[in-house]
């Protein structure tokens, strides 16, 4: 059968985008180009017959003969509507093919010289068997495509020209535009048939896939999980097109980092393996998580990066001077550790304890060790810490759980060299969960910390690169294994000589700083700076006197902003009062003369050394000894001790032998409201005492320190060097230490030997014959037997003697 089709020379030409129109297929068109608008009202004005061809590009907008496809359909404009734009609305019914020969030089419309291109088709038993065949699937996939209307098989079965049939099919069928436009210009009917029922057979196979999957996923939403359900759909899309998913690309991203991280062996086969498991659970559940958090924390320590050390000497030197003033054995520690490095180029990391008063710059000091060695700097607090597991870590059994505080700052570090600061280690307490300072014993043990094993890693990470630092304010209170471990580096109490340095030098260019002054609107004298520290402080170190150097830069600050003008003041003993208000504490004395019963002690507190009296007053009475000023049980066992031994020499020191019958004697040490104990106040009440029962009076520019004997043997004591400061700085001229303390001397500033005479003495005698004014024995006591003295034990309390 031929169809013919008599068309006119030349048409309007209407391009589309993104649409090819069949003939036989009624289409709505909404036409705004400004050239396609006049295309239609041509068309409109004429017989209503318009080409319809379909655009190469969506993006041109004047699209010429090269921009269209050559073969379009010649349509019916059915209704058109112009809209208020100036746009039109159209409905279009697609006739028959026809072909571009030429486009024609009209410039207000693309005009197309066309011809018509005949479709012929014989009516054999052949088509007709295929017609059927298309019918047949075209039912199929109407039936599984839910978006073609039923009736639009039946509209198909009822037609009986192949050629229309086969256009009417393609019309229903979801296409790109490049495959519509290849069906379109199959010009035999029977070819088009043969091209429509492959492309009908892979669109049934694609849409029974769909259907399985969503069988599948209906099935899985049966078993409770509906909010799975668009993961386990696109999971399911992904298996039949053959395509990883995304969970399987993260796994390969897991391992890749595992193999990068240059773990030990023992830990990389225990990260891949918990790859392995990951990959076999389901991605949303809890056991997942646990399995990726584990992970990303093996991949994140620094198992294999390392700083490398600035062993310049002399750099080191510098950066540690710049940083702190004084504090030479530290510094000294440091630099022999450099040294060694140097010539050995491997060593195992040092485990140092800085044991001081507060604020001596024990934290910062390992802050400056960490810049003078170019490591990295880590930082934990140990106070009241009472937990076990914040060492090791908690076991992955607990939710929530994590590793311990060791590796935490490892990861923090990113380097597994870093200078590790423990603060405050002997602050650490114990209740049912364990004891933190039994688990430092592993960290800080060089022999063991190599092998340290975190109760949530469960594998072994090296610490013996790590150089600790460990600080604290008492050495009793560590435990004596861990003391065992650490090399114990005391940090004493700064002399006023270095308090008005270190104001000078850093406290006071930082505080000018820090409050938005100019070094030329203030200026601190020595003197405004010494009576701060003795007038408004009374500490070891130097953080209230750097908070009264703040306390004075704000009061100036607030000056200048409200005289908005550049103030200059110099500041100077006397003006301190006006911006620190009225003193905070009276300056010790020493006694203004010479008093019977009235001695001179040194003792050691928190805040450095200080000096005490001790008076001693003689009643009639019983023989009862009182001990007054809230003292310690072992400066009352001292007192005792003083007593006997007096007893013992009445005779040597003219005191009538039955004294302790017919008095009694009270022995008082001001300021009663603080706590004072230590065995070192001996000499200084034994003193008081034979001052009192002898009437002889004590030199008033005399200081003493030591624990007595029974038989007059004068033993060692502690705090040598911050009672010495105390004394110089009230005056004192003489000092009385113990012989075995002549050692400790080397720790005294020079400038104050220079100062003050420290006599070491052996005997309770030659304290009496230099402390006394006068000498009244008339022959002389005989001197005991050497012995070996015992260490000194301090209870750690406000006042030690």
């Amino acid at each position: 059968m031929k169809k013919e089709h008599q068309t006119k020379e030349s048409l309007p030409l209407l391009p589309l985008r993104d649409m090819v129109v069949f003939p036989f297929m009624v289409v709505p068109l909404v036409v705004g180009r400004e050239k396609s608008i006049a295309a239609v009202e041509e068309a409109l004005s004429k017989d209503k017959t318009i080409l319809l061809c379909a655009q190469k590009s969506v993006k041109v907008e004047e699209p010429s003969l090269d921009d269209i496809y050559p073969l379009g359909t010649v349509g019916q404009i059915i209704q058109s509507v112009k809209l208020p734009d100036g746009s039109y609305k159209l409905l279009v019914e697609g006739m028959y093919r026809a072909k571009v020969k030429k486009l024609l030089p009209i410039k207000e419309f693309l005009n197309a010289d066309v011809e018509c291109v005949s479709t012929a088709v014989d009516k054999t038993i052949e088509v007709e068997a295929m017609a059927r065949s298309l019918v047949n699937q075209f039912e199929e996939y109407v039936k599984l495509n839910q978006r073609v209307p039923t009736e639009a098989f039946a509209t198909i079965a009822n037609i009986a020209d192949p050629d229309q049939m086969a256009d009417t099919v393609a019309s229903y069928l979801t296409m790109r535009v490049a495959e519509r436009q290849a069906i379109l210009e199959i010009i035999d009917p029977v070819e088009r048939i043969k091209k429509l029922t492959e492309v009908l057979n892979s669109e049934i196979g694609i849409l029974q896939i769909e259907k399985k999957i969503s069988s599948n996923v209906r099935k899985q939403i049966e078993k409770a999980q509906k909010e799975y359900f668009l993961q386990e759909q696109l999971k399911a899309i992904e298996k039949e097109l053959g395509q990883k998913d995304d969970y399987k690309n993260e796994l390969d991203d897991l391992k890749e980092k595992v193999k990068q991280a240059k773990m030990p062996k023992e830990a990389q086969e225990v990260a891949l393996r918990e790859v392995e498991k990951l990959s076999r659970t389901y991605p949303s559940s809890p056991e997942a998580t646990v399995s990726r958090n584990y992970i990303d924390w093996l991949v994140a320590l620094p198992w294999s990066v390392k700083t490398e050390d600035n062993l310049d000497i002399k750099n080191a030197e510098k950066i540690l001077a710049d940083d702190h003033y004084g504090l030479e054995k530290p510094k000294e520690r440091i630099l022999e550790y450099l040294a060694v490095l140097k010539l050995v180029k491997s060593m195992k990391g040092q485990i140092l304890c800085f044991v001081g008063p507060p604020g001596v710059g024990k934290t910062s000091l390992a802050k400056s060790i960490a810049r003078a060695l170019g490591r990295n700097f880590v930082r934990i607090s140990l106070g009241g810490m009472r937990d076990e597991a914040e060492i090791r870590g908690h076991r992955r059994t607990y939710i929530g759980s994590l590793p311990g505080r060791i590796i935490q700052s490892i990861r923090k570090a990113k380097s597994k060299n870093p200078v590790f600061l423990l603060d405050e280690v002997d602050k650490m307490s114990t209740d049912f969960r364990g004891d933190p300072a039994a688990a430092l014993l592993e960290v800080l043990d060089p022999e063991q910390n190599s092998t340290f094993s975190d109760h949530y890693l469960e594998v072994e990470f090296d610490l013996s690169d790590v150089m600790f630092i460990t600080t604290a304010n008492f050495q009793d209170n560590i435990p004596f294994p861990l003391q065992d471990r650490m090399e114990i580096i005391k940090i004493s109490g700064y002399t006023e000589y270095d308090k008005v340095k270190i104001a000078q030098g850093f406290l006071v260019p930082k505080q000018i700083k820090a409050n938005g002054l100019k070094e030329e609107n203030i200026k601190f004298t020595q003197d405004a700076i010494l009576r701060i520290v003795r007038r408004y402080t009374r500490e070891a170190g130097v953080r209230n006197l750097e908070r009264e150097i703040a306390r004075v830069c704000r009061r100036i600050a607030k000056d200048v902003v409200k005289k908005e003008k550049d103030l200059k003041i110099r500041l100077t003993g006397k003006k301190i009062e006006k911006y620190l208000g009225p003193v905070q504490f009276t300056e010790p004395k020493k006694e203004e003369k010479s008093e019977v019963g009235v001695s001179t002690g040194l003792a050691w507190t928190e805040a450095g050394g200080d000096i005490i009296s001790i008076e001693s007053t003689l009643m009639t009475g019983k023989g009862k000894l009182t001990l007054t000023g809230k003292l310690g049980e072992v400066m009352q066992e001292s007192a005792q001790a003083a007593l006997s031994y007096i007893r013992s020499r009445a005779k040597e020191f003219d005191i009538d032998d039955s004294f302790y019958k017919k008095m009694d004697i009270h022995i008082h040490i001001p300021e009663g409201a603080i706590p004072k104990d230590g065995p070192s106040a001996g000499i200084t009440m034994a003193t008081a005492l034979v001052s009192s029962l002898t009437k002889r009076p004590v030199k008033k520019d005399v200081a003493m320190t030591g624990e007595i004997t029974l038989r007059g043997k004068v033993l060692p004591i502690g705090g040598l060097k911050s009672k010495i400061l105390a004394a110089h700085m009230v005056g004192i001229k003489t000092v009385i230490i113990p012989k075995e303390n002549e050692k400790d001397m080397i720790e005294i500033p020079k400038n104050i030997l220079k100062d003050i005479k420290i006599i070491p003495v052996e005997y309770m005698d030659q304290v009496l014959d230099i402390a006394l004014e006068k000498k009244r024995r008339k022959t002389p006591a005989p001197r005991p037997k050497k012995i070996s003295p015992r260490p000194a034990v301090y209870q750690r309390l406000p006042i030690q003697t």
